[in-house]
C-alpha cells in the first residue's frame, strides 16, 4: 500500500500558497484493508474513506470509463492493480495531476496538517504529465483527451481562472472545451453543480475571468444566456458610454472582489443589469422597464440554478432599486424613507448594508471611476439610523390618545420618521 498527497494541495504548495484541504490517493489497497485500518467508507460511486483522526479523504486509485452523457456518466474501476499514473491520468488539468509520496512527508503527516515545503521535497514529486512546468508557465492544460468526458471540467477551468488570474488556457484545451460545448456535453450539467462552481468562481480574486473563459468556449450562452446577452448592449450615455453592458458587469464584479464583498453581493452585481439584455419578447415584453426585467430574469435564473435565497433576495432588491439609490442625493426625506421601506431596510438593516455595497460596486465599476467615493451609502445609512431612532411605540400611543387608529397610526409613524430623516440630513 502506498499513499500520496495529490491535487490542489500539491499544486498550491508548488505555487507557494498555503495548503487548505488535502486529498490523498491510496495505491495497492483494497476496501477491506482500509476498513481494517480504521478508515470509514463514505464513497457511493467509488471507494473513498475518511481518516479515523483527521477525517480527510483517502480515495483508492481508480480509472474511469465514459458510459453516458454528463458528469455522472462514468464506470469506475478501483483495484490494487491501478497505478498512480493511471489515477493521475483521469484528472482534469496537469497542474492538478501531481503527487507527493507520504514517505517524503514528516512522520506525523497523516495526523497533522504539515506544511508542504515545495523546495525541500522537489526531488520527490511524481509529475508524469508536466504539471510543474505548466505551473511555471501559468497554463491551464488538460491531462488527456478524456477531459472532454466531464463537462464540469469546463466550469472548473473557469473557476480556477478567477482564482489564478495570471494563468491562460492552453490553445488545445480551449479547442477541446469549444468542441465539448458544440457536442452538447454541457447541456447535461445539473443545476446544483453549476451553482457550486459558479459561486466559487464569483468569490475568486477576479470573477470576470470566470465568465471570460465560459464565454470564449461558448458555455456561457448555454448555461447563463441572460448574462451572455449583455455583451454588445450599450450602456446609457449618461452613465457609462465607453463600454457595453457585459463589460460593465464584469467591471462591477471585479470591484466587488476588490472590496472583498460576500457572495450575495457578488451575485447581485452579476444580475443587476440583466434586464438590459436582448431577451426575446415572448419571454419578457419590451414595454416593462429594465429594472423589472432584471428582477424577472433573476428570478428565473435563481430557480433554474437553485441559487440560495439570501443571494436571490438581495439581487432582486439591487436590480430594482440601484438606480434610485444612485440618485439618493436628489431625493427628499419622504422619498428617501419610501426607498428605505421598499428595500425593507428598517427590518433588515444588515441586508441593506449589503445592498449599498452592491450599489457602490456598480457605481465604481466604470472606466475612470474605480476610486470615486460613494457618498450615497453615507447618506442612506444616516437616513436609516434616523428612521430607526423614532420611538414608534410612543408615536402610536400618542396617535391613539388623539383618537387615531389603524392606517392613521401608521401614517403618524411614517411622518415622524420622515421628519427625523430631514433633521439628520440637515446636519451632514
Amino acid at each position: 500500500m502506498q499513499i500520496y498527497l495529490v491535487g490542489g494541495a500539491v499544486r498550491d504548495a508548488l505555487m507557494g500558497l498555503p495548503v487548505q484541504d488535502r486529498d490523498w490517493v491510496v495505491v495497492g489497497a483494497t476496501p477491506e484493508q482500509m476498513t481494517a485500518l480504521g478508515y470509514t467508507p463514505v464513497g457511493r460511486d467509488f471507494p473513498v474513506f475518511l481518516h479515523p483522526q483527521t477525517h480527510e479523504e483517502f480515495a483508492l486509485a481508480r480509472t474511469e470509463r465514459k458510459t453516458a452523457r454528463g458528469y455522472r456518466g462514468f464506470a469506475v474501476q478501483a483495484s490494487p492493480e491501478v497505478t498512480l499514473e493511471e489515477d493521475l491520468a483521469r484528472r482534469d488539468l496537469t497542474i492538478n495531476a501531481i503527487a507527493l509520496p507520504l514517505q517524503a512527508l514528516p512522520a506525523d503527516a497523516l495526523t497533522h496538517k504539515t506544511a508542504v515545503d515545495a523546495a525541500a521535497w522537489a526531488a520527490h514529486w511524481v509529475d508524469p504529465y508536466g504539471g510543474a512546468q505548466d505551473i511555471a508557465q501559468r497554463v491551464f492544460r488538460h491531462v488527456t483527451p478524456a477531459f472532454r468526458e466531464d463537462p464540469v471540467r469546463i466550469l472548473r477551468v473557469a473557476r480556477l481562472a478567477a482564482r489564478f488570474t495570471d494563468f491562460t488556457v492552453a490553445p488545445d484545451t480551449q479547442q477541446l472545451m469549444q468542441d465539448m460545448v458544440q457536442d452538447g456535453e454541457v447541456d447535461h450539467l445539473v443545476p446544483e453543480r453549476v451553482w457550486q462552481e459558479l459561486s466559487r468562481g464569483l468569490m475568486g480574486a477576479q470573477p470576470s475571468r470566470q465568465f471570460e473563459v465560459l464565454r470564449a468556449c461558448g458555455a456561457l450562452k448555454k448555461l447563463l444566456p441572460e448574462v451572455d446577452r449583455l455583451w454588445g448592449v450599450p450602456q446609457s450615455v449618461e452613465h457609462h458610454p465607453e463600454v457595453d453592458t457585459g463589460v460593465h458587469v464584469m467591471m462591477v464584479l471585479d470591484m466587488a472582489a476588490r472590496l472583498n464583498a460576500p457572495l450575495p453581493v457578488r451575485f447581485a452585481c452579476l444580475g443587476h443589469d440583466l434586464g438590459k439584455g436582448t431577451t426575446p419578447a415572448e419571454v419578457l415584453p419590451r414595454h416593462i422597464g429594465h429594472e423589472e426585467r432584471s428582477v424577472r430574469l433573476l428570478r428565473g435564473l435563481g430557480e433554474r440554478l437553485r441559487v440560495p435565497n439570501d443571494c436571490k433576495e438581495l439581487a432582486a432588491v439591487v436590480a430594482r432599486e440601484h438606480g434610485n439609490i444612485h440618485r439618493a442625493a436628489t431625493l427628499g426625506a419622504a422619498a428617501l424613507l419610501r426607498l428605505l421601506e421598499r428595500c425593507d431596510a428598517l427590518r433588515q438593516p444588515e441586508r441593506f448594508e449589503a445592498v449599498l455595497m452592491a450599489c457602490e460596486c456598480d457605481a465604481r465599476g466604470r472606466l475612470h471611476r474605480d476610486d470615486q467615493p460613494y457618498p450615497q451609502a453615507t447618506l442612506l445609512t444616516t437616513a436609516l439610523v434616523a428612521a430607526q431612532s423614532v420611538a414608534t411605540e410612543v408615536i402610536a400611543a400618542q396617535a391613539q390618545s388623539a383618537g387615531l387608529s389603524g392606517p392613521k397610526i401608521g401614517e403618524a409613524i411614517h411622518q415622524a420618521r420622515a421628519q427625523a430623516i430631514e433633521a439628520a440630513l440637515s446636519q451632514l
